[in-house]
């Protein structure tokens, strides 16, 4: 009997007989880059030299695109090594040649001698048997607003550090302005640095720049603006404010390249003619009727996004969903799900994929956003906090927001809110489905309590 019941638990599995590897794409090169030198492999029997070098000039690219041509390749791949692979990917592109452009972390050798030749020979090898696959790139005019994009968020970058200058001018003066306004460079406080900086030193007259809807009073500003106005400091405070101003600058120049370049982008199908903005995007506006143009939905009305976010994710992977084939392929490229190692059966490690993605960046700032919120997003992170500790909440919550994001712009349908109250009565349903179930298993049922009959004493 129990011979048996071994027999009928063993797992059976399909029995598959491998097969030798064939070679699917005949018309394939590998291409090994670098910052001086580029080798590129052609199949042998294509010519004598069936690797060569090239430089990196925009001449030699010419020259090896020509090459390429001559001996009739018409798919590519390489690594995507820095920024190198960028202009080759552009000359490649043009001249009519499929660029598959893969991770090096997917295509390693095997352990031993290691050279360039024998790396584009490798490449060159596993493209033909058809085992890479390329990298998500986005379309051209998405890939002009991500430049800008990211251009933008590095000025801000640059921006911040000027800002934290200036505190550390102020400090050292014993200014204590930065304690009672939440933001130095908001109207009140760039009005008061800047008559500072105009030579301005007197308490009274600087407290007189505060802003009405200033919460601090005129009394309280007035007795932080009190300190030591020495030279030195002055000079260090005059420098990092100018320098601030230099970067708004910038910022608003890259701003007004971006709508310029949204005006040239593809309008969704599916865009009504006169969209209503909500209120929360009043400042953004312009912004926020390009982004709706682009995608047909308002992504801004999923709890934890806003206008900056949701132009950090578009501008990053775009509007067409198509190119990941479910949301599960979507959060993983995302980085926004479990990196499981899984040996005998058994789960033995997790561990977290290390990404820089700006998209899941906002994402994530979305999901820890979310934490006092009276939204069902907002109760998830909740419950997954009390249940899991922060981080794999908030990375649970970006993933839920991914999967929403990915379901809208794919089928353009319309985010439908639920409040907490509706989320919390689901959940309450699914914990009496589980504990039905758990009591049937173990030969009980639950009684609810009101049925219960009182026993006398």
């Amino acid at each position: 009997m129990v011979n048996a019941m071994k027999s009928k638990n063993k797992k059976r599995f399909k029995t598959i007989v491998p097969q030798p590897l064939r070679t699917i794409n005949p018309d394939v090169a590998g291409i090994d880059i670098g910052s001086e030198e580029i080798y590129v492999a052609i199949p042998a029997d294509r010519a004598i030299e069936s690797v060569r070098v090239f430089a990196t000039f925009t001449a030699d690219l010419h020259t090896l695109r020509d090459w390429l041509l001559e001996h009739r390749i018409k798919s590519v791949a390489m690594e995507s090594t820095g920024v190198y692979w960028i202009p080759l990917y552009d000359v490649l592109e043009k001249a009519g040649i499929t660029v598959c452009l893969v991770n090096a972390r997917y295509v390693k050798n095997v352990p031993g001698r290691k050279t360039d030749v024998l790396d584009c020979q490798w490449l060159q090898q596993l493209h033909s048997y058809g085992l890479l696959k390329s990298s998500f790139r986005p379309s051209e005019e998405i890939r002009q607003l991500r430049a800008i994009a990211r251009q933008q968020d590095m000025l801000k970058r640059y921006r911040a550090a000027h800002i934290q200058h200036m505190e550390k001018a102020l400090h050292e003066m014993n200014i204590q302005i930065d304690n009672v306004l939440n933001d130095i460079t908001g109207v009140t406080g760039l009005a008061i640095l800047r008559a500072i900086v105009a030579g301005e030193h007197d308490p009274r007259l600087l407290a007189q720049h505060r802003d009405p809807r200033c919460r601090s009073t005129q009394e309280v500003i007035e007795k932080s603006l009190e300190g030591t106005y020495l030279d030195e400091h002055l000079f260090e405070l005059q420098q990092a404010l100018e320098l601030y101003d230099f970067y708004s600058e910038k910022i608003a120049n890259c701003e007004s390249r971006l709508h310029s370049l949204y005006k040239n982008t593809t309008s969704s199908p599916d865009y009504p003619d006169s969209p209503l903005p909500p209120k929360k995007v009043q400042k953004q506006t312009e912004t926020w009727n390009e982004l709706y143009r682009m995608c047909g939905v308002d992504l801004t009305r999923i709890d934890g996004l806003n206008v900056s976010s949701v132009q950090t994710i578009i501008t990053e992977v775009g509007t067409d969903m198509s190119k990941w084939p479910t949301f599960k392929h979507f959060a993983s490229w995302l980085a926004l799900c479990p990196n499981n190692k899984i040996t005998g059966g058994r789960v033995v490690a997790t561990t977290k994929k290390k990404t820089t993605n700006r998209a899941t960046t906002a994402l994530r700032l979305a999901a820890r956003s979310l934490h006092f919120s009276k939204s069902a997003l907002g109760a998830f992170y909740r419950h997954t906090v009390a249940r899991c500790g922060p981080k794999i909440a908030i990375k649970a919550t970006a993933h839920k927001i991914a999967r929403i994001l990915y379901i809208m712009l794919k089928n353009h349908l319309d985010f439908q809110a639920v409040d907490e109250s509706q989320y919390e009565q689901q959940n309450k349903e699914r914990s009496l489905r589980n504990l039905y179930s758990k009591a049937a298993k173990l030969g009980y049922k639950l009684v609810p309590k009101e049925t219960l009959i009182p026993i006398p004493v």
